[in-house]
């Protein structure tokens, strides 16, 4: 099983970003996947989640209206399209694949996103 997690980097204040999450090695259109992100010395939070099939999703209050999450079953990958992007938003960003039923949970390596001027 495998996450791998690309498109993070240095961005200015208002710019954007869209990660990539790429998955193998198990049934990717049955897991739900989230994004979370670490900033240093705070804890892991969620950011956004899409269900299987992509039927809904959600946001962290302090990313609405500026990230979009989605997927691409066909290609086994889930995105993150991140707008108007702050400083605050800087962190390593983590993809997650979580299926409640089969009871199992998988995490990516990280990508890691700064914003600065």
């Amino acid at each position: 099983v495998q996450l791998v997690e690309s498109g993070g980097g240095l961005v200015q204040p208002g710019g954007s970003l869209r990660l990539s999450c790429a998955a193998s090695g198990f049934t990717f259109s049955s897991y739900v996947m989230k994004w979370y992100r670490q900033a240093p010395g705070k804890e892991r939070e969620s950011v956004a989640q899409i269900t299987s099939a992509g039927g809904s999703s959600n946001y962290a209050d302090s990313v609405k209206g500026r990230f979009t999450i989605s997927r691409d079953d066909a290609k086994n990958t889930v995105y993150l399209q991140m707008n108007s992007l702050k400083p605050e938003d800087t962190a390593v960003y983590y993809c997650n694949a979580r299926n409640t039923y089969l009871g199992r949970t998988y995490w990516g390596q990280g990508t890691q996103v700064t914003v600065s001027s």
